[in-house]
């Protein structure tokens, strides 16, 4: 059974999530940890939980996701995975990492590329790539059949959506793919989003104001 814990990092309170199976392994995704306290809560939950970190995932590469990269690849020396059409955002971070507050940021290459309906194994568990762009060019969703639980970085928040204004974003696309791709999940699914709280995607199909039954935008 697939086991989720959160963490919340950074100034944007961003969710960083490690992600593991009953033998231990795990993938660590998003990770934003910047400050040293921060990397230090990381670390101490990995090794409390006797955890092996097998791979490391970005659901997208916005600066608040991708600040804990380069340290955590160094630190476990584990293969780093995104979309390919991530890549041009992945290189704008270290352009504005210091306009945004976080100079001395390391950035790292990916050692490879996730695609839609690829599977990704972390030990015994099969996390699903969904393809969600809108927010990000590449943005994808993982999603975990068994446990009805994804991973869905900035696509759906509870009560919102990713933020379409920045480079690369979308607007209509993004709510195209959540109705196409996230709402098609079983509406007990568990949503853990990149920001705030958890949802669920039957509420979000009720509740939502841009994509729920009752959208306004």
């Amino acid at each position: 059974m697939l086991k989720i814990k959160s963490f919340t990092f950074n100034p944007f309170q961003e969710n960083t999530y490690v992600v593991y199976d009953a033998n231990g392994s795990a993938a660590i995704i998003d990770p934003g940890c910047y400050k040293q306290y921060e990397k230090q809560e990381l670390v101490d939950f990995i090794e409390q939980e006797g955890l092996q970190p097998v791979l490391l995932l970005n659901t997208h590469c916005h600066i608040d996701h991708v600040l804990g990269n380069a340290w955590v690849k160094r630190t476990y020396g584990i293969p780093f995975l995104i979309h390919d059409q991530e890549v041009a955002v992945l290189n704008s971070a270290e352009v504005i990492a210091g306009p945004y507050g976080f100079p001395g940021f390391e950035s790292v290459e990916p050692d490879g590329y996730l695609s839609e309906g690829h599977d990704i194994e972390i030990g015994n568990e099969i996390l699903q790539v969904l393809f969600v762009p809108g927010h990000a060019p590449g943005h994808v969703v993982f999603y975990h059949e068994s446990t009805q639980t994804c991973i869905a970085g900035d696509t759906l928040f509870r009560g919102s959506i990713g933020r379409t204004d920045l480079p690369g974003g979308n607007h209509d696309l993004l709510l195209s793919r959540i109705k196409s791709e996230l709402f098609s999940l079983p509406d007990k699914t568990t949503v853990y989003p990149g920001h705030g709280p958890e949802t669920t995607i039957a509420f979000e199909k009720e509740h939502n104001p841009f994509v729920g039954k009752n959208a306004s935008y």
